[in-house]
């Protein structure tokens, strides 16, 4: 029997009995049975990983086969993967719309009934809900849930910085241009960003995005609203100021060979002011380099502006094969709501870790990576200008539409007009299939 069948089954069951009892039945558990956990992670981050660990400590029963790929090969395999007969129990999304469309993922709206995710806020879960047939994102089902609630912006070297006079960070785009402009004019690398395999300038961008216009149709056009567009004036402008930062030498030379993991060595180690990517590498940052590094949110245009960036969950489903349904479903309720767990992922994730409202946040090291990310995305709350990444608006688009657009901007064969366009394109191309 499927697994979404016997989760149904289940639910059906188990609400027949209560109802003739008068009794509520617990949640689902792993059991005390051995459990292997078929799980499918994102290579070079240890979180998954950790929190695996803490939770076999926790309950010996249950262990982890756990294999890792590469962001971009699992944007290309986890269809394939999911509809295997041995599909992951747990499996990290790039994407969610093709996966739904195709009856790949498990309907999580029994779990949430069950576990009282109604307890966690709203604005946590609607990335993650999805319509019958796959769009729009936003409504409708719960598909996946978050190990933790990531935000992108702006790490810095402390002492590259202090060198530029910069004493607090900046408050508008503008300020952030003298910074750059002064940077460079000192022989330093500005920006150190990647932008092989999966375009890392999509982060900036969609950072100059939130900065000139709001995040509600940059999410309608990833959440596939009828009538979203990339290619608007807002959008237009911040493709033009990347654009700009591009010719003015900002980024390396050889930003299209740069791969993610060596950006980060080459910015541990000491090269580059600013770096545009996610609270994700707190944790590693306060652990490798204590003291050197720091983050800001990204500057809005006019000062005082509101503030909008690109956060998310850190995306985890289950598949609808999967031979451990509930406890895959009792881990991930797990993460959010044990403590030691909590402290695991502020500590290693460096990023909020959701869950009831109620919940405090684990306390961290003052001074630390961590502590300016997460009040960063206090920030980014109080001015609800959260944005899902534009790489997540279709299964392809990230392969086929920004990444090979940005590289061909970084060798000055595509403008900013032609940028928006061809994804634009792209975009309704795999919509239309």
């Amino acid at each position: 029997m499927r697994a979404h069948s016997r989760h149904a089954l289940r639910i059906a069951l188990s609400l027949t009995v209560a109802s003739t009892a008068g009794v509520a039945l617990a949640a689902p558990s792993c059991g005390t049975d051995p459990v292997v956990l078929n799980s499918y992670f994102e290579t070079g981050f240890p979180l998954p990983s950790k929190l695996a660990e803490e939770f076999t400590k926790q309950f010996p029963n249950v262990t982890f086969d756990i294999k890792e790929d590469q962001f971009a090969n699992m944007m290309e395999n986890s269809p394939r993967i999911l509809s295997e007969a041995n599909a992951p129990d747990l499996v990290r999304l790039p994407s969610l719309t093709d996966l739904v469309a195709n009856d790949l993922l498990l309907n999580l709206d029994g779990y949430f009934t069950e576990f009282g995710w109604d307890k966690f806020p709203a604005g946590q879960l609607v990335q993650l809900r999805v319509e019958p047939g796959g769009r729009p994102r936003g409504t409708g089902s719960l598909y996946a849930m978050g190990l933790n609630y990531s935000m992108t912006g702006v790490f810095y070297n402390k002492e590259l910085a202090a060198e530029l006079g910069m004493t607090e960070p900046p408050k508008t785009v503008a300020e952030l241009d003298a910074l750059l402009a002064k940077a460079k004019e000192a022989g330093m690398q500005p920006i150190m960003q990647w932008n092989k395999g999966t375009a890392g300038l999509a982060f900036p961008l969609q950072n100059l995005m939130g900065a000139y216009g709001a995040p509600e149709p940059i999410n309608d056009w990833i959440f596939q609203k009828d009538g979203a567009t990339i290619n608007t004036p807002e959008n237009l402008k911040a493709a033009e100021h990347l654009d700009g930062w591009i010719k003015a030498g900002y980024f390396p030379s050889d930003a299209n060979a740069i791969e993610y993991f060596q950006m980060m060595s080459r910015f541990i180690g000491g090269e580059g002011v600013f770096m545009f990517n996610g609270d994700w590498e707190s944790g590693n940052l306060d652990t490798n380099a204590a003291g050197k590094f720091g983050f800001f949110i990204m500057p809005t245009a006019e000062e005082g502006g509101r503030h909008a960036t690109m956060s998310a969950p850190l995306t985890f489903g289950i598949s609808a094969n999967a031979a451990h349904a509930d406890c895959a479903a009792f881990f991930l309720n797990w993460v959010a709501t044990n403590e030691e767990a909590r402290k695991i992922n502020v500590a290693v994730g460096g990023s909020n870790p959701g869950g009831p409202a109620d919940l405090a946040i684990p306390a961290v090291t003052p001074g630390s990576v961590t502590e300016a990310s997460l009040a960063a995305g206090q920030t980014l709350a109080q001015d609800n200008g959260a944005m899902d990444f534009i790489a997540n608006a279709t299964g392809a688009i990230f392969a086929a539409g920004w990444t090979p657009e940005l590289q061909k901007m970084v060798g000055d064969q595509q403008t900013p007009a032609g940028l928006l366009e061809a994804v634009q394109e792209e975009y309704e191309t795999q919509l239309s299939r």
